[in-house]
């Protein structure tokens, strides 16, 4: 089984997901980027667009408008001006 990456988006009102997933791609300022479990540590803006949650054979999918999201050994945390989950 296939180590599980531990992610958090929060906007300013509260808490939209945290929990542990396969994996993440996010809107970054200087480009798309995804994040598996034992990434390399990183932070970074965000730019308008969505941001996709893998888990499972599941997509769940986010729409964000600026905001960053820094990953540590621990996970990814996304801090989001403005998240929703998109229709």
């Amino acid at each position: 089984m296939a180590e599980k990456l531990h992610f958090s988006l929060v906007s300013p009102e509260r808490e939209l997901f945290s929990g542990l997933v396969d994996q993440v791609d996010a809107p970054g300022a200087e480009g798309d980027f995804g994040v598996l479990a034992n990434h390399a540590p990183f932070m970074t803006a965000l730019k308008e667009g969505q941001l996709r949650v893998h888990n499972n054979g599941q997509v769940r999918v986010f729409d964000v408008r600026g905001g960053f999201a820094d990953v540590t050994a621990e996970g990814l945390t996304v801090l989001a001006e403005y998240a929703v989950e998109a229709a």
